[in-house]
Formats: C-alpha cells, sequence, structure tokens
C-alpha cells in the first residue's frame, strides 16, 4: 500500500492518470475510466477502469475509489463517528498483518479536520453479493467462516490494539438508549414477532447495560471485530476473481469481544435449520483456520458465540429503528431477529445474561463544568445555556455562548420578551475568545461561569441589542431599534443535575435572581423558575430537528423532554421528571402536537410525556427566537417561547420551549 498523508482525493474529479499510475505502482496510463457503484450513505465508491499505455503492463484492469460522502450531513456524521479514521487506519495499519478476504490496498488517506478521505482498493469482481434473505449456501457459509478465522487468528488477544484510540470508541448505545428503540420496534413490528423471540428481546433489553459490563470483563478474549460481517457486506469471488471471498465496509471495525462476528455470521447467515445441521462443523472449521497458535480452545469458541448471540437480536432491533424504512428491509430485520434469536435459545444463551435491572439517572461531576480541549471535527463546539421566566412581571430571557473552536467563533445570544413587552436582543458572531469566560467586543462584555460547580452559576452581560416589536423579524434576519442592555443574573440549582447518555451534554433544572435592564427600564427577579444546561462536543444543528423543553410546576416537578428528529430514522427522546425531592424517572418518549403561524413563530403546543402519563399543554407567554446559518449556507431557525403550563392533572407552571426548523430545500 503505498500512503500519502498530504493528499486526499476527495472526490473522483481529482483523479489523474499519473497519480493512479504512481499509487498502484504500474507503468504509465493512457486512460481510465470511472462509473458509480452502490448506494452508501456514508460513503461513496467509484470503479475505476484503467487503460495502460504498455501492452503488458502487469497491473489490474480497474480499481475501487472510496470516498467521504458528498452531502455534508452524511460527511459530518461519518467523520464525527470516526467511520472514515477507523477505516482508513485498518487498512493502512492492521490489514497488511492480515489474511482473510481483505482487498489489496493501494492508497488511504484521511483529514481527520474537514472529513476528507480515500481509499484506492483492489476490485473484488466478479463477484456476487451474498442475500441475507434467501441465507447461505452451504459452500458460503464455510468460506464466510473459514475466512473469518484466517481474518481473526494473527490479532486474537493481542494487546497491543487494545490502547489504540482509534480502535477504542466508546459505543453510545446503552440501556437507556436501547429501551425507546425497543418501544419503537415493538410499535412496528409487535404482531410479526413469535412470543418466544419477544421473550428474548425483552430479557436482553431489561438486563442490556449488566450484559455489556459482564461481557466486558479482564477474562473475555478481546480481538479485531468488522461489526457488521454478514452477507450484504460479502462479495464471493466468480470465475476470474483474485480471491474468494472479499469482505467490504471496515468503518465500524473495533477491538472488542473476538466471537461478536462468528457469532453474527451465523446467526444471520444461515437459515435456523442449516444453522443447526451443521453447527458444530462451521465452529470446528473457524477454530482450526485461527490457526495452531491459536490462544483459545474450540470449547471457548462454542462459549463465546454462545455469548455474542445476543448481537445480532441487538442490531435487528438498533438498525432497523436508525435507516430508512423499506420494504425488503423489514424483511430482512424480521428475518435477523427471527433467525438470532432461535440462535440465543438453542445455545440457552437466555442463561448467560445478568438480572434485569433499571438504570440509574447520571449526573454530572463537578469537572464537567470546566471548559473542554475540542477535538479536530469542524463543528466541534461548546455551548452554555440558561433561561428564566417571571410569570409575576411578564418576563422572561435566555442566554447562550456557543464557541465554534475550528472556525474560531463564538455566538452570543441574549433576549428578553414577555406580553406586551418588544423582544430584545444581542444576536452575535464573534471571534473566539482566549478565555471562554470572558468575551468583549465594542458591542458587548459578557462574563459567565460556574461559582460553585453544580450550585450556582452566573452571567452577566452588558451589550447594544436590538428590539423587535415583531420578533419573526429575528427569523427572516432583518435589524431591530438599537437599544442598551444588561443581565445579571445567577442561576441556583433547584433539583437533581441530569446528564444525557446519548452525547456530552447536562441539564439543571433552578431558580434565577438578579436584575435586568433595557435602557432605562429595570427589573429585579427574585428566585425565579428557570434551566441551565452545558454541552460540548460534534454538533450539526443544521442536520436535524427538534423540540426542546424545560417545564418547572408549582408544586415542584420539573420536566425536561428533547425529541430529536432526524430525516430517514424515527424520533428519539431523551428526559425527565423530577419530583419536588430531586427524585428522577428518565423519559422513553416525548410527544408533541403543535401549531406555528406562517411568520414561523410557534402559536400552542401539547406535550405527552412517558413514563408517567404527563400530558402539558403550552401557552406562549414570550417569543425570542434566533436565525443559525453554517458555514455552507443551510440556515436553521430557533423559535423559541417561554410559556404557560398546565397539565392534564390540573397542576400549572412555567419554562421555555424551543424548536429547531432546518430550512430544507
Amino acid at each position: 500500500m503505498h500512503a500519502d498523508t498530504e493528499q486526499v482525493i476527495e472526490r473522483p474529479g481529482d483523479l489523474t492518470a499519473a497519480w493512479l499510475a504512481a499509487a498502484i505502482g504500474t507503468g504509465p496510463l493512457a486512460d481510465f475510466a470511472v462509473d458509480r457503484i452502490g448506494t452508501g450513505q456514508m460513503s461513496e465508491c467509484y470503479r475505476v477502469r484503467l487503460t495502460y499505455a504498455d501492452a503488458d503492463p502487469g497491473g489490474p484492469e480497474s480499481v475501487v475509489l472510496k470516498v467521504a460522502a458528498s452531502d455534508p450531513v452524511s460527511r459530518q456524521t461519518g467523520s464525527a463517528l470516526g467511520l472514515y479514521e477507523r477505516e482508513v487506519r485498518f487498512y493502512g495499519d492492521v490489514a497488511p498483518r492480515l489474511g482473510g478476504p481483505i482487498a489489496p490496498c493501494y492508497h488511504a488517506a484521511v483529514d481527520t479536520a474537514t472529513g476528507a478521505f480515500d481509499l484506492l482498493l483492489g476490485d473484488a469482481g466478479p463477484a456476487v453479493v451474498g442475500d441475507e434473505i434467501a441465507g447461505a449456501t452451504s459452500e458460503q457459509a464455510r468460506l464466510g467462516v473459514v475466512e473469518l478465522g484466517r481474518l481473526h487468528g494473527p490479532l486474537l488477544g493481542d494487546a497491543s490494539l487494545a490502547d489504540a484510540p482509534w480502535l477504542n470508541r466508546d459505543s453510545p448505545l446503552n440501556q437507556a438508549m436501547i429501551a425507546p428503540l425497543y418501544a419503537g420496534f415493538i410499535e412496528r413490528y409487535g404482531e410479526e414477532i413469535a412470543p418466544e423471540h419477544r421473550v428474548v428481546c425483552e430479557r436482553l433489553v431489561a438486563a442490556f447495560d449488566g450484559y455489556l459490563a459482564q461481557e466486558s470483563v479482564e477474562d473475555r478474549i478481546r480481538g479485531l471485530v468488522h461489526g457488521d460481517y454478514r452477507l450484504d457486506n460479502m462479495l464471493f469471488g466468480t470465475a476470474g476473481a483474485d480471491r474468494p471471498l472479499t469482505v467490504v465496509d471496515w468503518q465500524t471495525v473495533s477491538w472488542g469481544p473476538a466471537l461478536t462476528d462468528l457469532a453474527y455470521f451465523l446467526g444471520c447467515a444461515l437459515r435456523t435449520q442449516d444453522r443447526r445441521e451443521r453447527y458444530d462443523e462451521l465452529l470446528h472449521a473457524y477454530h482450526e483456520a485461527l490457526g495452531p497458535a491459536a490462544p483459545i480452545s474450540l470449547a471457548d469458541v462454542a462459549e463465546g458465540v454462545r455469548r455474542q448471540s445476543f448481537f445480532g437480536v441487538m442490531m435487528a432491533i438498533v438498525s432497523s429503528m436508525l435507516v430508512e424504512r423499506t420494504d425488503r428491509g423489514d424483511r430482512m430485520f424480521m428475518t435477523m431477529l427471527e433467525r438470532n434469536c432461535d440462535h440465543v435459545l438453542d445455545t440457552d444463551a437466555l442463561a448467560t445474561l445478568p438480572d434485569a435491572a433499571t438504570a440509574e439517572p447520571l449526573r454530572p461531576a463537578e469537572e464537567d463544568e470546566l471548559a473542554h480541549s475540542p477535538t479536530a471535527e469542524p463543528l466541534w463546539s461548546e455551548s452554555w445555556y440558561a433561561d428564566f421566566a417571571d410569570a409575576a412581571q411578564g418576563l422572561g430571557g435566555w442566554f447562550r455562548i456557543g464557541l465554534i473552536a475550528n472556525r474560531r467563533t463564538a455566538l452570543v445570544h441574549a433576549l428578553l420578551c414577555g406580553p406586551g413587552l418588544p423582544t430584545v436582543a444581542v444576536d452575535a458572531e464573534v471571534p473566539l475568545p482566549e478565555d471562554p469566560w470572558l468575551l468583549r467586543t465594542d458591542e458587548l462584555e459578557v462574563g459567565h461561569g460556574a461559582a460553585a460547580p453544580l450550585e450556582a452559576y452566573r452571567v452577566d452581560v452588558r451589550a447594544r441589542a436590538q428590539a423587535y416589536p415583531d420578533p419573526s423579524a429575528l427569523l427572516r434576519g432583518e435589524p431591530g431599534t438599537p437599544v442598551e442592555m444588561t443581565m445579571n443574573l445567577v442561576w441556583a440549582t433547584d433539583g437533581t443535575p441530569y446528564q444525557y447518555r446519548v452525547t456530552t451534554r447536562y441539564e439543571i433544572p433552578c431558580t434565577v435572581t438578579g436584575t435586568v435592564t433595557v435602557d432605562d427600564k429595570s427589573y429585579r427577579v427574585d428566585a425565579v423558575p428557570g434551566q441551565r444546561d452545558h454541552s460540548w462536543g460534534v454538533r450539526d444543528w443544521w442536520s436535524m430537528d427538534w423540540i426542546w423543553s424545560a417545564l418547572h410546576l408549582d408544586d415542584g416537578t420539573h420536566l425536561h423532554g428533547v425529541n430529536i428528529r432526524i430525516p430517514g430514522a424515527p424520533a428519539f427522546s431523551i428526559g425527565y421528571t423530577q419530583d419536588a425531592g430531586g427524585n428522577i424517572v428518565e423519559l422513553d418518549t416525548v410527544a408533541s402536537r403543535e401549531a406555528f403561524g406562517d411568520n414561523g413563530l410557534p402559536l400552542k403546543a401539547t406535550l405527552d410525556l412517558n413514563p408517567g402519563g404527563i400530558t402539558a399543554d403550552i401557552e406562549v407567554r414570550g417569543q425570542a427566537p434566533v436565525r443559525l446559518v453554517a458555514a455552507d449556507g443551510r440556515v436553521s431557525q430557533f423559535p423559541r417561547a417561554w410559556v404557560s403550563v398546565s397539565t392534564a392533572d390540573g397542576r400549572a407552571g412555567v419554562g421555555w420551549v424551543e424548536w429547531n426548523r432546518n430550512l430544507r430545500k
């Protein structure tokens, strides 16, 4: 392989005949032609047909170029999840040490700052793709396990890879995340699932965190895991092919439980009866292919496969709920579930599961209140947000600083609003400050920070703002009337801080005290309800929609719910109900019914929060929206409103609701 970290081929148009010849290591090319192959969303693949200047060049007739998705959302996702770096590093650092079903790699390069990458690979053709629904033929099944053994053998238990950061990214999947996905899975497919298979799913989901902990203990043999070793990612060579099998899509490669790939293949690729008839034979063939120096016995293989048989069940649940729904997809996921559940039952793997347990809510640590070091991803950001609602005075407000380190900019928002009042807004993009806690320009001065970690947070703003009698003008990017604004407020924790499981972020219910002024008008707020949060990581506000809410009832109950809407995937919910004693119940679903005016501002909404069966009707009291424009021109509107709340069981309160609404063309 020729590795070149200085040049990345971003698109097929960047290819030249001279570059291709140098990368492949052949004589000069007379010409080449490029055709798109496959339908991948995170990456794009092209077959490059080569015409050599010499009659006998000794090079391949064609190669395959794989590059990052041209769609900016998919590209950012692939980069943020480390998919691109993993595949490039696999072909560059690991593949040369392995045997088995891997295409030769002529060039591999990645730019982690931009998300661009390229792989120039040997062509697997002529070949046929495996058919997941039909199942493996006898020959395909044996080839799949033997080639997997050749792949796993050289690195099984290799401690040198156990600390490689690119191979050991933490999975975001846990019990709190899989539970709502399973709820959606049952809602969609419940009538098609056999009772005994539903038992397998429910036992796994209820014990999921304990299962993950159990399978990560030190004495479990670990190795290289492809992560999606199934027929749809296998190209079986036909007459004239260089290899009998080529496995593609190494973007999910990791270091983990060594028998995951084998368990997944046996549970997914084989029809249940075929697996039952050939199980021992295939386990033996895999173990033999590991080689004579394998650090595990055949009995170890059988037990590892038994324990990892749940991987296919988990993949059927999670994958089906995170990809666009199709008829073939429905058939494939139901086939996956049936075969893998049968595998679990046939091996009595249920007996290995720990007891069911309810996941305890997570709390942030005091050091989480500090600023964090950015990674190289372009959309890595860190933001601090805080709001308040003073129903007695008819005044609400919110504040946010967002530091976008790799764009060297910071977003500053400070808004006030209420019934009969103009919306007053500081809406600025300023150079990234050296000190994250202090921003100064000719137009504003902002100081903020947690004076007492997880207990008190202070915001001081002095700025030239703009007043808007019609707050929808903010969504259109129009100017207002200049006014002077100050905020001097302290958010005191009034409940239990709550840390998200699926991303680096936490929320804290508060009471808010201090003063705000607009020109000569001053307001004193005294222990009114509010919320604050702190978030850091890759955040692409222009790739998804959501509704966010933080509501505070008069009986001391705090409600926080987020419903995230990613195009092509089912909605996903996060949040809690928290009683006056600070006891938290995490939410599975946050559903909303909402109405907007033609000007883009919310008119009303109803939230349904479960578990708990809380229905909350929202009445808008003040509008404080903003408009965000990405570096590539994408526009997102943030209608944000402070509201009064009434619940179906007769309680009342106040809070804030925010929508993210992308303006898709």
